[in-house]
């Protein structure tokens, strides 16, 4: 800390941790769809200080600490409260605890994430990253929006998703970051044309697109590791005979 602080890479980490707080005050005030948009923005935030950070050689352990509480605030108490009083109130004390199970795992799954840097966590994630969990919860409240309008009753379904992604934030499935993708590197052709198309249809079905977007990295880490899973154990069974 005598030595200061790099200015640009902890300025967008508090420019993610103000989406955070203002997605609280928009979820307080009623405004479902701006806090959920302002959690997806935080999502840009998050990506774009540790891009800056590696890029300009200026990753420090303050950082590193700063984007952990930065985290909690954006992607773990802010969709926590915005899914609560958007959906859970009718539901009482299992409504709340299901939000604040959210928040415990994704606390833990961001401690867990801080020990392990520099080693499993080099490239693919342990459990979900908590940014994939909260995009999960904000997109949910667009696309319902956008389908069906606004939210009347209990709904069961919606219930799920935090206990789910919870379990998710600490589980040890491996999830794959952006991380693994190397810009430097020449890609094939067709990968820019389906970047293009996915630009395009984000642009013309924004809350669409992205939710389901946001549900397949949750499914694809469930369903790679448990292909992962059924290839070891049937080489486990073929080595034992």
């Amino acid at each position: 800390m005598r030595k200061g602080i790099y200015l640009l890479p902890n300025t967008l980490t508090l420019c993610g941790m103000f989406c955070g707080f203002y997605a609280i005050l928009a979820s307080l005030k009623g405004h479902y769809i701006y806090s959920a948009w302002a959690i997806l923005i935080a999502n840009i935030f998050d990506g774009l200080d540790g891009w800056v950070a590696r890029l300009t050689h200026s990753t420090t352990r303050f950082g590193i600490e700063l984007d952990s509480l930065s985290d909690l605030v954006a992607f773990g108490i802010a969709p926590a409260v915005l899914i609560y009083l958007w959906a859970l109130q009718s539901f009482g004390r299992l409504g709340w605890g299901a939000a604040f199970l959210f928040v415990i795992c994704g606390a833990l799954r961001l401690a867990r994430f801080n020990v392990q840097m520099g080693s499993a966590e080099s490239k693919s994630f342990t459990g979900m990253p908590i940014p994939g969990a909260a995009t999960v919860m904000a997109s949910l409240v667009l696309f319902y929006d956008e389908v069906w309008g606004v939210l009347t009753g209990k709904n069961y379904v919606i219930l799920l998703f935090p206990f789910l992604l919870a379990i998710l934030m600490v589980s040890t499935l491996r999830y794959h970051g952006l991380k693994e993708i190397d810009p430097r590197s020449r890609k094939p052709f067709w990968l820019l044309v389906i970047v293009v198309i996915v630009l395009v249809l984000i642009f013309m079905h924004r809350e669409i697109v992205i939710f389901i977007f946001s549900m397949a990295y949750m499914l694809w880490g469930i369903i790679e590791n448990a292909v992962l899973f059924y290839r070891k154990r049937k080489l486990n069974k073929l080595s034992s005979t």
